[in-house]
């Protein structure tokens, strides 16, 4: 009967949306440091840390309002006793494991036992309340009991929750950690040197009865301050013997102060371009709406100039030395194979919101067709682009899910028929190829303030600017019209491709605004 209201109740708590949503919330908001809100309480938490501290600090030698005292021991021990419980209801999932042993036990034909259901709920909660920052937690609850006087110095141990809020902190403490063999090896050092120098020191100095150093105690205390370099110079050992072992430890001394400094330095170094690259997926995660170029070749550095005028422009690329390139070029690059759908996950790109479409530029048609059944294993919806390279390989990215291929010898070819016989689009030709005096290619889009103006090509009236249109690009038919007629209908949505000067496309874009404004 318990066992089966206990399971009935497991059930319930996994399949309420409700309580799962409130979980997941707590849980972004205590330990998911992308969930936007999370900042704000961190914010909050190591405010009322420092006032923790301000007020240990000044009851030291002035008095402090009974205010302040009730504030700081009742109300901020009360609000991380609250933190604490929600850190442990969210550190694991009990419903969870009693139905997993449940459905477990089913399976192969055995009556729920609920005693392993029970130390595994036992085993996951202890390994979390015996776990370093849970410990720290609740000592930092403990000058609730402020009216013992000793428990009101674990207000310190609030300064070590620190460490859940600072970002910075982490980031070091992750450093330290990753030579934790290292720096375990150099303390077993340190404290063999410093016992042995201890004893020494003692063994030399302790029976004379000039020496300041007599106790046991004293001695460890000179080998500490000797061999950290800092040199108090309160005690000093005053026999021959004892100033050859002084030499002794501060030889040491200054080889465990190096070794630290190189540690610290050479770990920072190792991590430096991890830390970089965390703060520019930070940075991307805010971002409104860019484009996403996977590789970076020729074309792309081109395509990425060109774009980044008025868009953000975001590279990966699995070529180290080709995002190094990139960074060079001052675009924001990271290395990352856009092949992988792990990349995707890592850089916590929004794609249904945050990218306006998806460039593959490699300079190879597999590494873009891989690009483009990544991107459509996992959203089907977003504009994908690719170069394409080999004509043969043009079936192969349109079955990947490419919206638009771009073939660039084909495009320079279908130009050069369009426009043949005519010195002028040659010549246009050349200027665009050559960038030549200025000449400049550029897409307008048509929009309805440009529809209520101008319904045809013919209106546009784009001789009168000196400029050459191209050609329209028609949204709805997803199709390119070289050098269309005048009697062409736009609509809305359509492109028109222009050559010109860049300074007469510009007043020619503004002209067809400001026809409209004018009727107003």
């Amino acid at each position: 009967m318990i066992k089966r209201l206990i399971i009935d109740a497991a059930y319930y708590l996994d399949t309420t949306e409700s309580y799962q949503k409130n979980k997941r919330f707590f849980y972004n908001l205590l330990e998911n440091s992308n969930y936007r809100y999370k900042k704000y309480f961190d914010i909050f938490m190591m405010t009322l840390i420092l006032i923790s501290v301000v007020i240990l600090i000044r009851e030291v030698k002035s008095p402090v309002s009974e205010y302040l005292t009730f504030f700081s021991a009742y109300i901020i021990s009360i609000i991380f006793l609250i933190e604490y419980l929600f850190r442990f209801w969210i550190s694991s999932s009990v419903s969870r494991v009693i139905i997993e042993q449940h459905e477990h036990d089913i399976t192969i034909g055995n009556e729920f036992k609920l005693y392993k259901a029970l130390k595994k709920i036992a085993r996951q909660k202890l390994k979390y309340v015996f776990s370093i920052k849970a410990i720290i937690d609740l000592l930092a609850i403990l000058p609730f009991f402020h009216q013992l006087r000793l428990l009101r110095i674990f207000i310190l141990f609030r300064v070590f929750k620190l460490f859940r809020y600072a970002k910075s902190i982490e980031t070091f403490t992750s450093v330290i950690t990753s030579k934790k063999f290292e720096f375990i090896t150099l303390f077993v050092f340190a404290t063999i040197v410093i016992s042995v120098s201890s004893v020494l020191i003692y063994v030399m100095e302790a029976n004379n009865p000039d020496s300041p150093i007599d106790t046991l105690f004293e001695a460890v205390y000179w080998s500490i301050v000797t061999i950290s370099t800092v040199g108090f110079g309160d005690i000093t050992p005053v026999t021959e013997a004892g100033r050859i072992v002084a030499m002794f430890v501060i030889v040491a001394g200054i080889g465990v102060f190096s070794f630290t400094t190189s540690l610290i330095v050479t770990s920072f170094t190792e991590k430096l371009d991890e830390i970089k690259d965390t703060k520019a997926i930070d940075d991307i995660a805010k971002l409104r709406e860019f484009y996403l170029i996977c590789g970076y070749s020729n074309v792309a550095k081109e395509v990425a100039k060109a774009l980044r005028k008025n868009n953000n422009i975001i590279i990966i690329e699995e070529d180290a030395k080709k995002v190094e390139m990139a960074k060079k070029d001052g675009f924001i690059s990271l290395n990352y194979d856009p092949g992988s759908i792990e990349s995707y996950k890592k850089l916590r790109i929004d794609i249904d919101t945050q990218i306006k479409a998806i460039l593959c530029l490699s300079h190879s048609d597999v590494e873009n067709v891989y690009t483009a059944l990544t991107v459509r294993s996992f959203n089907k919806d977003v504009f994908i682009l690719s170069i394409l390279i080999e004509k043969t390989n043009r079936n192969k990215l349109s079955f990947a899910g490419v919206n638009e291929i771009f073939y660039e010898k084909e495009l320079v070819g279908i130009i050069a028929k369009e426009f043949v016989g005519q010195p002028v689009a040659f010549e246009a030709i050349h200027a665009l190829r050559t960038n030549y005096n200025g000449i400049d290619i550029n897409e307008i889009l048509i929009t309805q303030r440009i529809l209520k103006s101008y319904a045809t090509v013919g209106e546009l009236q784009n001789k009168k600017y000196r400029i050459i249109l191209l050609g329209l690009h028609k949204n709805k038919k997803r199709r390119f019209y070289f050098n269309p007629i005048d009697s062409t209908f736009l609509e809305l949505g359509d492109y028109i491709l222009v050559i010109g000067n860049a300074l007469f496309i510009e007043e020619f874009k503004q002209s067809l605004n400001k026809k409209v404004n004018d009727g107003f």
